[in-house]
């Protein structure tokens, strides 16, 4: 039974995980290489439970978790009996894993268990099948799977939205609550098993997609991987999800994320893209978003059948008799099979409806041809059941009786549980299989019918004679990219559907032949075994570097990730720096603007008075030279800068440079021939007329064309065009055109603020001044220039042997920097702190001067 605390499941949705229900009995089958007690473990905090080396214990483990477990349960006189499932998917993958890997299995019984054996059973199951069970509350059951899986994500993910609250079901916060109960009750099994350091979880469908953040935020370096078993819907579906982000972010706390067609990964990416302003790469072959310094991997495969498990039904169908029953019954007869669950979205009456148009444009298949519509039954409680089921009956009845007649009917409607033998009797008779699924995530029946009209190897059987078949596949279902030598069909015209099922029967057997030879060689090479081994040769690249990086969970609810840097890189403390900093001669100090000094998102771009009374310290220790390098114009920074006399500015990323103490600015670039502007303008102004909510930047040495209001997809389809645009009008110009964040730049070549630190450095060395102590703080990508120029300066001897670098960045992410301030008061506090440091040394020395 579960506690009372689950009735305020609203603390769940916003992120206060409270642990539900009594505390389970603890059944590790391994000893755990983690700190602390499970039984204690308190997800509220967001510290990673994880060893920063890796176990001894050199085996891995799987543990997959699904919502169903692949067992059959039934109850015989009184006790339970368990037996495995042997045509379950998450069964079946094992063939691909290696042989010596253990696998557990999380996931919950398709019958229900009274609480009081509950301890009992799952005892038995791990013993015996090395499964975990997960006991749902009848009343969190049916929220979970009937409401809120069932009813909002199924529909959604197939293109349906709730417009009316007759035609689907509008969005219940109760039910996403229920979802993210069942989520962290799944989490809870996970962690009895669990050896963070050695074991992958691979966590599998849509029931379980805020998984991932419960795992993450416990186990910072957990191995694990996610597939989606249905369509990903295109961005203008999924983000009426009101959980959208909640979703999404889930998803990225797993270093895998598979699906089965590039079009449903396609989705996804767009959808992060739009939502969460992440951008994707693709390296050597591999798809992959930067997420918080994890590269979170974008796996596409779709899956594929069993070949043993196939087999021995063919054989088990084959000495049954089943087959010869079946030939027997339709003898004379040109058999069409459609396979289907009861479902809005399988399209059964558009296939009658195909059915009957090509009875009524070709009347040579009337009395000939038969379509076996087998419909398997409805997986809970969906949408409009009754309703598609009466209209189904309805055409069968209306075309069976235009068509039928005395020894024939057109249409053969079996809507009983059919055994997997008889389905394969079946798939031997077929002369077509029809699949007109309008939207689906995979549908193995086209698989095993081609597996199966392959026939037995070394069987004299007389249906395993010529190998043909054919198929008439929706264009819409996740296999039909992978079979092209099928009839795709878009199953809403069902005029164009009636003809393929014409070509199809019609089609020479030659030509069948080698249209099934090219699919049984995809389909027997691409098998269950594949797919897995596949998935977790992935993921186990990917995870290659998990413990050579410092990790740590940052926010809380759904917006929680982890941050995984350099393990040397760390935060800047304040005390330190002013300890260094006193005992250094001659201070180099280089200092972004925006998004350093001053947040990104003031409206007032203006240094504060704070800023400037502590910069003016600065700037009067005479050990000290104080640099302001930025990518704003220099007209905007010398008039806010005024009041600092002896500070020195570098306007436009270096192009423009005022020394301190000095008025007069002087050139950095290597040309002053801006004729390339006349150029380039034009081209941007092309593409901002094109593009609604882009602009022009003008300055002084450089354009920018920037997009951040545009539509994301757009104008960065845009951005790639205009990058090889001016690349190939500029190739004799001497400019530099880069890509940045939501910008498109072009300036002079070898102007970066790279090239104006050295620059500083090699002024100062030249005076007399050796750099003995070098702070530069920067937060975006032009300032990595800055951070990687002071890391060569040493090897270039441009700094004394012994200096002092403290290079830092702004927020924690991944740079080029080795320290980090958390935001722009920090970076205001510390220079505080080194002004007050100097005005005491200044101090100190006007009492020696005075004394003296």
């Amino acid at each position: 039974m579960i506690s009372r605390s689950y009735t305020n499941l609203l603390d769940l949705a916003s992120g206060n995980f409270p642990v539900m229900g009594r505390e389970p009995r603890r059944r590790l089958p391994r000893v755990m290489t983690v700190p602390g007690n499970v039984s204690e473990f308190d997800d509220d905090q967001a510290y990673s439970v994880s060893s920063d080396n890796p176990s001894s214990v050199s085996s891995d483990r799987m543990i997959i978790v699904a919502n169903r477990l692949p067992l059959k349960a039934e109850r015989r006189n009184g006790s339970w009996s368990f037996a495995w499932d042997q045509d379950a998917l998450y069964l079946q993958l094992k063939d691909g894993l290696p042989e010596d890997m253990e696998v557990l299995y999380v996931g919950s019984l398709s019958v229900d268990v009274d609480s009081y054996e509950q301890d009992d059973v799952a005892q038995i199951l791990l013993d015996k099948f090395k499964c975990v069970p997960t006991f749902l509350p009848p009343d969190l059951q049916s929220k979970f799977y009937d409401g809120f899986c069932k009813r909002q994500l199924w529909p959604l993910f197939h293109y349906m939205l709730p417009f009316t609250a007759d035609h689907g079901t509008r969005f219940d916060r109760s039910l996403w609550e229920a979802y993210v109960a069942t989520n962290k009750l799944f989490f809870q099994k996970v962690i009895e098993v669990i050896n963070p350091d050695d074991d992958y979880v691979w966590i599998h469908d849509y029931h379980l997609m805020v998984l991932p953040t419960f795992l993450r935020r416990r186990f910072n370096r957990i191995r694990m991987g996610f597939f989606l078993h249905s369509p990903f819907p295109s961005s203008e579906i999924y983000r009426s999800l009101p959980v959208r982000e909640e979703i999404l972010k889930a998803l990225l706390n797993s270093d895998l994320i598979g699906f089965h067609t590039f079009d449903y990964a396609r989705h996804f990416l767009t959808c992060c893209s739009r939502m969460l302003g992440l951008e994707y790469q693709s390296k050597r072959g591999y798809i992959g978003l930067e997420y918080y310094g994890r590269t979170v991997g974008i796996k596409i495969m779709p899956v594929g059948i069993n070949m043993g498990r196939i087999q021995s039904v063919m054989r088990y169908s084959e000495e049954e008799g089943k087959v010869m029953e079946l030939r027997k019954r339709y003898e004379g007869k040109t058999v069409l099979l459609g396979i289907d669950d009861m479902d809005i979205f399988k399209g059964i009456n558009l296939k009658l409806l195909a059915m009957e148009q090509m009875l009524n444009q070709h009347s040579n298949w009337r009395g000939r041809a038969v379509l076996v519509q087998i419909v398997n039954p409805a997986r809970g409680k969906g949408i409009d059941i009754d309703e598609i089921r009466g209209e189904i009956e309805g055409s069968c009845k209306r075309i069976n009786e235009e068509f039928g007649k005395p020894g024939y009917q057109p249409i053969v409607y079996i809507d009983t549980p059919v055994s997997i033998n008889e389905i394969i009797a079946y798939y031997h008779i077929a002369e077509c299989v029809v699949v007109t699924a309008v939207r689906d995530g995979m549908n193995l029946t086209p698989y095993e019918y081609i597996v199966c009209r392959q026939g037995l190897l070394g069987s004299e059987s007389d249906f395993n004679g010529p190998k043909k078949s054919m198929l008439v596949a929706s264009e819409f279902i996740g296999c039909s990219p992978s079979l092209s030598g099928a009839i795709r069909v878009n199953p809403w015209n069902v005029e164009a559907t009636g003809e393929a099922l014409n070509e199809a029967l019609s089609m020479r057997d030659p030509e069948k032949q080698l249209r099934h030879e090219k699919h049984f060689r995809y389909v027997s090479t691409h098998d269950v075994a594949f797919w897995s081994r596949s998935f977790l040769q992935d993921l186990e690249r990917i995870c290659v570097d998990h413990f050579k990086k410092r990790c740590w969970g940052m926010g809380i609810s759904f917006g929680f990730r982890v941050v995984a840097l350099d393990p040397n890189f760390r935060k800047l403390s304040i005390p330190c720096i002013v300890s260094d900093y006193k005992r250094a001669k001659s201070r180099a100090i280089l200092l972004d603007y925006d998004g350093t000094l001053m947040p990104q998102n003031s409206i007032n771009k203006a240094p504060s008075q704070e800023v400037l009374k502590f910069l003016n310290e600065l700037c009067e220790d005479k050990k000290n030279s104080i640099f302001i390098v930025s990518g704003r114009g220099r007209e905007s920074l010398g008039k806010w800068f005024s009041p600092c006399e002896n500070i020195g500015i570098a306007a436009e990323h270096g192009y423009f440079l005022k020394w301190p103490g000095n008025k007069e600015w002087e050139t950095c670039g290597q040309s002053c021939d801006f004729g390339w502007m006349q150029i380039v303008e034009p081209v941007m102004k092309q593409y901002t007329e094109a593009t609604d909510g882009s602009s022009i930047e003008i300055k002084d040495s450089a354009l920018v064309w920037q997009y951040r209001d545009a539509d994301s997809g757009f104008g960065s389809l845009q951005a790639k065009e205009m990058l090889e645009h001016l690349e190939s009008v500029l190739a004799n110009e001497p400019v530099a055109v880069k890509s940045g964040h939501y910008i498109v730049e072009v300036k002079p070549q070898g102007v970066s603020k790279g090239s104006v630190a050295e620059k500083i450095f090699s002024s100062m060395d030249d005076k007399g001044k050796p750099v003995d102590f070098v702070l530069c703080i920067g937060d975006d990508r032009s300032d990595e220039d800055m951070f990687e120029a002071i890391g060569n300066a040493m090897s270039k001897r441009l700094l004394c042997d012994n200096a002092l670098v403290f290079a830092c960045t702004v927020g924690q992410k991944p740079s080029k920097a080795k320290y980090y301030l958390d935001d722009t008061m920090e970076v205001t506090s510390m220079l505080e702190s080194l002004a007050e440091a100097s005005e005491a040394a200044n101090f100190n020395m006007r009492e020696l001067d005075e004394a003296l």
